[in-house]
């Protein structure tokens, strides 16, 4: 089909000694008359394609239908407050209240709909005072991942006035007097480029109650790549600073002792765990004992007590097992500890001298979304889901004898919808989990319509969990398949390491050999399989895609890091080296340009399955630019027949935050898009 055209400019640097051609480099600047015509005349031509697809308005009635019920966030507690996030069912953000107990009506404590006309400003961050008395809320404006800190009185819902600005890759933690709160932010970006500005320089800061400026507390100028996370333990002592640098799977973890200081803005900030050999992540303490979840010695996580007064006096209290160590929460004295196996969540109840209490007895294949409690409480909430049912709540008590109670059912089961688990031996003989998701009464005969979703990046784990969309494909006879690529987090380190830096194209291999499974085992044929994902997982489903396109009937990479030789010039794409690798290094540079999508679909012609590229203009995380420049590449590289569309939405950033109404109009035209262009029987 036709496409609109674009220009081509005859731009090739010389990298590392190999001439690399950037004819759509101009596509970068958002700013441009010309990249505003661009995006008006693919937006148009996607939207034209679309509307005349007769069933697009019953898929989106049906989407508006199904998405229409309560939704809520887990209750939590500060003082003698409760807290939940709450959504009517199509409100375009969700309200948040404050309850006399965890399952009361309460009240409107803050509701984003009245920042905005449109409520595309969001609330994307939260933290609330220990007494529960003060609540300080950072705002997204259309989701960028800027955020505006603010303080709302909570008895009163008034604001105070307290406004701290240009906020970023941080929570907020508030001292236990409640008189001010640390938080991570950057330098104002220059003017015209808060959207693409690269981010370094990362300050800590305390912002004062009533006070005009923030105080800078820490900073480390010889280290502009660092950025540090704050954290102050439950009895108020500590201010643990977790540095970061970019998404490296290492960290360093430096304290502050606040009962030193009148002023917690001059608190004295040192090293602590600082040798960079691992991550640490501070769960609790109890005094100057504290409990630090690492991956030291151990690549599949375990438990330390590590003395706050000399880190080499440790002692292991959660040992390592065959199964990545997810998390551990200390709570009422006794530790959850939360692991994987074979990508499904286990729940385990400790002593805090590490001894198993109980293994708690989730559903079946039941990831556990969240889990909120403090040190002194003895009942905690969980939130539970999986691939057929939404989320639900349940209370878990520790004491003897541990008790898992429902209190809030799923308000979706997909009865007639079953999951069933493969491993498929990918290219090198890995061993890949992969679910299916389908109807009873899907046969396996090669005619469903299939979704292959995989991520494979950043340590990060894809176990059971409802997606609202993925309801709608599932009722309308389509099948879901979610594989977990190596470079996740399902096996621990060492899963995640087999495939990040020269080991990524294993990831690919991982999704490709899925692909090929699910046509020999009779779920579909080439022509009605979909590869997708998101993010990290859009690059996983171009790279996958272009590695060889016959295995695909369409492929919708959504807002991904498509250009993998300029990634790093971008806000904060820069961290993503830990997992891609650096195209400044000369030998990075080898094994990253084969797999830039980007790069390897220019100048290389040839039939290419329908292909929806999604992204948003003011996604501040990987900047349209990559699916700006992707689609313009594969519209020109396009020999055959099928469609090469870019949906690109407005007022809108990298998923966080968007309106209930963006997101059943994006994923109506994913499931228009999919359901026209996968064939059926014979295909």
């Amino acid at each position: 089909m036709d496409h609109p055209a674009t220009r081509r400019d005859e731009l090739v640097e010389t990298l590392h000694g190999h001439d690399v051609a950037d004819p759509y480099r101009w596509l970068e600047d958002q700013t441009a008359d010309d990249v505003a015509e661009w995006v008006a005349a693919q937006g148009a031509h996607t939207e034209a394609w679309l509307a005349e697809r007769p069933h697009r308005d019953a898929i989106r009635e049906r989407l508006a239908e199904i998405w229409d019920h309560p939704k809520v966030s887990l209750p939590w507690r500060r003082g003698d407050r409760w807290f939940q996030s709450r959504n009517s069912g199509l409100q375009e953000q969700a309200v948040l209240h404050v309850a006399d107990d965890p399952t009361g009506e309460g009240r409107v404590l803050l509701d984003p709909h009245e920042l905005s006309d449109d409520g595309t400003v969001s609330l994307a961050a939260t933290s609330i005072s220990r007494d529960g008395r003060l609540l300080a809320y950072g705002t997204s404006d259309g989701g960028s991942d800027w955020i505006t800190w603010r303080v709302r009185d909570v008895a009163t819902g008034t604001d105070t006035g307290d406004v701290a600005e240009w906020g970023k890759v941080s929570g907020a933690a508030w001292t236990e007097d409640a008189s001010g709160f640390f938080y991570g932010g950057y330098d104002p970006p220059a003017p015209g480029h808060a959207l693409d500005g690269k981010n370094t320089d990362h300050e800590l800061r305390f912002h004062r109650l009533g006070a005009d400026e923030p105080v800078l507390v820490h900073a480390r100028p010889d280290h502009p790549t660092w950025g540090f996370g704050p954290a102050i333990t439950e009895d108020g002592r500590w201010l643990v600073v977790t540095v970061w640098e970019g998404t490296q799977p290492t960290n360093r973890i430096h304290l502050g002792d606040l009962t030193g200081t009148d002023d917690p803005a001059a608190v004295e900030i040192t090293p602590w765990l600082d040798t960079g050999d691992a991550e640490y992540d501070v769960i609790g303490n109890d005094g100057d004992t504290m409990f630090v979840q690492t991956d030291l010695g151990a690549p599949n996580g375990r438990l330390l007590a590590i003395s706050a007064a000399d880190p080499t006096d440790r002692r292991e209290v959660l040992p390592a097992t065959d199964h990545a160590l997810l998390a551990v929460r200390y709570v009422g004295g006794r530790l959850l500890a939360l692991r994987m196996v074979d990508a499904v969540h286990q729940l385990t109840v400790h002593a805090v001298d590490g001894s198993i209490v109980t293994t708690v007895d989730l559903p079946d294949s039941a990831s556990v979304g969240g889990i909120t409690g403090r040190q002194e409480d003895t009942v905690v909430h969980l939130s539970l889901s999986s691939f057929t049912q939404s989320m639900s709540i349940a209370r878990l008590d520790v004491t003897d004898p541990v008790r898992l109670t429902e209190v809030r059912a799923p308000a979706i089961r997909l009865d007639d919808v079953v999951t069933e688990q493969t491993f498929v031996d990918s290219t090198d003989g890995a061993r890949v989990p992969l679910f299916l998701i389908h109807r009873r009464d899907a046969p396996i005969d090669g005619s469903n319509r299939t979704l292959l979703y995989g991520y494979g990046g950043f340590d990060i784990s894809l176990t059971p969990e409802f997606r609202l969309w993925w309801s709608v494909w599932l009722e309308r006879g389509g099948v879901v398949a979610v594989g977990c690529f190596r470079g996740g987090g399902e096996y621990g380190r060492d899963w995640h390491d087999a495939g990040r830096l020269a080991n990524k194209p294993h990831t690919f291999d991982d999704a490709l050999a899925c692909a090929r499974w699910l046509v020999d085992a009779g779920w579909c044929r080439p022509g009605n399989l979909a590869i997708t994902g998101g993010s990290n997982g859009g690059l996983t489903a171009a790279a996958t895609m272009l590695r060889d396109p016959s295995a695909f009937g369409a492929c919708v990479p959504e807002v991904g890091v498509l250009d993998l030789l300029r990634f790093h010039r971008f806000t904060i794409g820069w961290g993503w080296t830990s997992d891609y690798g650096d195209p400044d290094d000369p030998d990075d540079f080898a094994w990253i340009r084969p797999m830039s999508p980007y790069h390897a679909v220019l100048d290389r012609p040839g039939e290419y399955p329908a292909t929806l590229i999604t992204t948003a203009d003011r996604d501040d995380r990987v900047v349209p630019a990559h699916s700006f420049k992707f689609t313009a590449a594969l519209q020109a590289a396009q020999t055959g027949p099928a469609p090469i569309l870019a949906r690109i939405d407005t007022r809108a950033g990298h998923g966080a935050g968007t309106p209930t109404s963006k997101l059943i109009d994006a994923r109506t035209d994913v499931v228009t898009f999919l359901e026209e262009v996968l064939g059926g029987e014979g295909s």
